[in-house]
């Protein structure tokens, strides 16, 4: 059996085994950034009927969303969930599109990244996984998203511990990739296929492409964890 070498050779293969993905779905760069907020928590599925509502009543513009009232904005996105809350994020968001790029994400893209993720974290309900969503998908930045797929393939295969924390797991992908938006994009694409098809919270590993690395993988981590390193 053979153990994960390279994220590289990680790539390779889960592209073989899935193709393409054309990930993140979206019509335009805003829709894309107001998706990545709206996905917090829920699947995609509710994201899209909330994102329709908002086509329905032709507020999918900066202003226009920013003009709703906070109620009229929650009825929109009910359909993601928490809606209040996330209504609350959304407007945040619109406020700093609006002060800092005068609501333009055209404008925005052409800030460098090392200025453009520290203000992004700075908005209120945005983490760094939404960040770095919306600079990937949404302003074709070089950033790799790290989120609960990528973390649980990468640790059941002993390349890092589950519980090591966002940046740990995002170094291991600017160290050994190079920086390319489109590799990127379709690397995090695979993690969300294969984890929603095998690598679940009860996995189903007997079909899995990546199914021949794991033995090897499994008898890593005991290693570790008898050698008091922990890992999940």
């Amino acid at each position: 059996m053979k153990r994960i070498k390279s994220l590289q050779a990680l790539y390779e293969e889960l592209f073989a085994a899935f193709g393409p993905q054309h990930w993140w779905p979206g019509e335009t760069p805003f829709e894309i950034a107001v998706g990545a907020i709206l996905t917090q928590n829920t699947n995609w599925s509710n994201v899209e009927k909330a994102i329709a509502n908002i086509k329905q009543a032709k507020a999918l513009d900066a202003r226009a969303l920013h003009a709703l009232p906070d109620e009229d904005l929650a009825a929109l996105v009910r359909p993601a969930g928490y809606f209040n809350v996330k209504a609350r994020r959304l407007k945040a968001f619109l406020r700093y599109l609006l002060s800092s790029y005068s609501g333009s994400l055209s404008r925005m893209k052409k800030c460098d990244l090392g200025r453009l993720r520290p203000e992004l974290l700075n908005v209120h309900g945005i983490g760094p996984e939404t960040a770095d969503s919306i600079l990937l998908y949404a302003l074709g930045k070089p950033v790799f998203v790290i989120d609960a797929y990528t973390k649980r393939v990468l640790s059941r295969h002993g390349v890092i511990a589950y519980e090591e924390p966002y940046d740990a797991y995002q170094r291991l992908f600017h160290e050994q990739l190079p920086p390319y938006v489109q590799l990127y994009n379709e690397f995090h694409a695979l993690f969300v296929r294969v984890g929603k098809e095998y690598c679940r919270p009860k996995p189903r590993c007997g079909a899995c492409p990546l199914s021949k690395r794991l033995p090897r993988a499994r008898n890593l981590l005991r290693a570790r964890i008898k050698g008091g390193v922990q890992t999940a």
